[in-house]
């Protein structure tokens, strides 16, 4: 089963976790088969939110919220369960200055 693991971090910690720690346990993801794909994300003040409402569409900058936290990267892996994907996200570097959340990923029908 598929399940992503999302990196959140405070503006405080975005770059405790050097790219090169994130990169070598990635490429331990890639080795033993768990990793499907995974990227950073740059800071939060690059995002743009988009809505749509009443058909008209609407931009603002930033992310959709205010939070503490806030989406930093994802790590795309494929486990056997939710024990071994929590597992594997309790080992993801930036776990240490921040949180991982765990989702299983559902599949469209897309045919």
């Amino acid at each position: 089963m598929k399940y992503l693991c999302l990196v959140y971090l405070d503006q405080e910690h975005w770059s405790a976790c050097p790219d090169e720690k994130c990169a070598a346990y990635g490429q331990s993801l890639v080795d033993s088969g768990y990793l499907l794909a995974a990227e950073p994300l740059h800071p939060v003040h690059t995002a743009t939110t988009v809505r749509v409402r009443n058909g008209q569409m609407s931009m603002t900058d930033g992310p959709f919220a205010e939070t503490k936290e806030q989406l930093a990267g994802f790590y795309l892996i494929e486990a056997k369960d939710l024990n071994e994907a929590v597992s594997v996200a309790a080992k993801i570097p930036p776990v240490q200055h921040g949180s991982i959340e765990v989702r299983p990923v559902r599949s469209l029908n897309l045919g």
